[in-house]
């Protein structure tokens, strides 16, 4: 049985066309990939997010558990700032990739994929029992309490405070939601509870995540389509998602990122704090560092014309196969064929001339540095 997210009713009423995601019943599209795609890059975009999963992490042995399980250095957050940070196992592979914000003194907030919130949560508590100062540690998964919406786009500051008015309460004290700087997180009053607000994104563009309870969502989901109407704003499904993200070359798991990859392979070594004592896969990723790895993520154009490249699709370079292709797609604002793959380190190069196999076919593409759309 597929789960159904609290704002299901809203796509059906906006005639999304819904499909299985990581066991979620979730809107693809609603009018076409392209439409929407462009909306976020011109104007405004509100996607449904409530399937991702959410962990809190509190109390005084809270930020040394975190630093011992993931890859970037939680010290850095003060209260009211997040970070992108990778969860490893002792061979360096990705368990998953993450947001992980500081609320308060003790209390961290985990924002984890979908598809990962099971096996997350058991690794999460198979490491806190054997945490040295596991009595000074409490570990919640609290996903089941919470659903969200992403808000994208270069006019969402012109008319998100229409919705969430005033000052926040909690986490990053600002006067206005629009001073939230990028990876910040506060609380605010919304109607007769509240919500976390987040100045992050998976897009490229500027926008903000809100975090509620179900009912303050399906609020806030009307109140945003309703305030952004003038400005542009359209609901957007996963294929738009998936586009935006790909065309800025953000990963995605179960594509660029798995347990048999690491983040270095995945050119994420930026979130690696090596300097912060030991940690799950810091031999592994040490060594990676130092001496290369076997494999690079890569992103790449089409340079002729051919049919879109998509996953798994073999990459060749100098009559062999060398590679496969992770993330690939149309598009829709360069308006040619894209993608992501993994490939030699000597072929990594921006230039390298590269084919992508489409259908049985040889189609020629070049290797370009990422992101691979950047903002006129």
């Amino acid at each position: 049985m597929l789960k159904r997210t609290p704002l299901f009713t809203a796509h059906q009423k906006l005639g999304g066309k819904l499909v299985e995601f990581g066991g979620w019943e979730m809107p693809v599209q609603y009018t076409s990939i392209t439409d929407e795609h462009l909306a976020v890059r011109k104007a405004a975009g509100i996607f449904d997010i409530s399937h991702m999963g959410e962990v809190t992490v509190s109390g005084a042995g809270a930020a040394e558990f975190l630093n011992s399980v993931l890859t970037n250095d939680i010290r850095k957050l003060a209260p009211g700032e997040g970070q992108y940070t990778l969860m490893c196992n002792e061979r360096g592979g990705v368990i998953d990739d993450l947001y992980a914000y500081r609320l308060s003194g003790e209390v961290y907030f985990l924002v984890i994929n979908a598809s990962r919130i099971e096996p997350d949560v058991a690794w999460l508590q198979a490491q806190a029992a054997h945490f040295p100062r596991r009595n000074e540690l409490r570990l919640t998964d609290a996903s089941h309490n919470y659903a969200a919406v992403a808000v994208q786009g270069p006019r969402v500051r012109e008319f998100i405070e229409t919705c969430i008015p005033g000052d926040s309460s909690s986490a990053m004290r600002v006067g206005r939601v629009t001073e939230l700087k990028k990876n910040q997180v506060a609380g605010f009053h919304f109607e007769q509870g509240g919500v976390l607000v987040s100045r992050t994104g998976y897009t490229g563009e500027d926008g903000f995540e809100i975090v509620g309870s179900d009912e303050a969502i399906r609020h806030v989901w009307d109140a945003l389509l309703t305030a952004g109407h003038a400005f542009g704003i359209k609901p957007c499904g996963l294929g738009a998602r998936d586009t935006l993200r790909t065309e800025v070359c953000y990963p995605l798991y179960g594509h660029e990122l798995d347990e048999e990859t690491t983040p270095i392979e995945a050119g994420l070594g930026f979130f690696v704090a090596l300097d912060k004592g030991e940690f799950n896969g810091r031999s592994v990723l040490a060594e990676q560092k130092a001496n290369g790895t076997k494999k690079k993520l890569v992103a790449f154009k089409m340079t002729g014309k051919s049919a879109p490249p998509r996953p798994h699709y073999p990459i060749w370079a100098n009559g062999a196969n060398v590679g496969v292709v992770t993330s690939g797609t149309q598009s829709p604002s360069l308006g040619i064929g894209i993608g992501m793959g993994y490939v030699p380190p000597e072929l990594a190069k921006s230039d390298t001339k590269i084919g992508i196999e489409i259908r049985g076919k040889y189609a020629p593409a070049v290797v370009v540095p990422k992101p691979i759309y950047r903002k006129p």
